[in-house]
């Protein structure tokens, strides 16, 4: 598998990049979310709260805006 995930890397070193940096911010959302939940609701401004959800945000404006936008003007290799 790490072989795996080699080749493909010196293959496309930009797409595999983004596909584990997707991976890592999916992971780091799930456990922020879950240790935001122990802490129970929201109380005050609510900042970590805030913070957990302009980083999926970010993420999906970027998948969904930034990627295609890229793709289009620059072209993918």
């Amino acid at each position: 598998m790490i072989a795996n995930l080699a080749a493909q890397f010196r293959d496309h070193p930009v797409a595999t990049t983004l596909e584990l940096g997707s991976v890592f911010v999916c992971f780091v959302l799930f456990v922020g979310v879950l240790a935001l939940l122990t802490t129970g609701p929201p109380t005050g401004t609510g900042t970590p709260w805030l913070a957990l959800v302009v980083v999926g945000a970010s993420f999906v404006l970027f998948w969904t805006a930034l990627v295609p936008l890229y793709e289009r003007t620059v072209g993918w290799s």
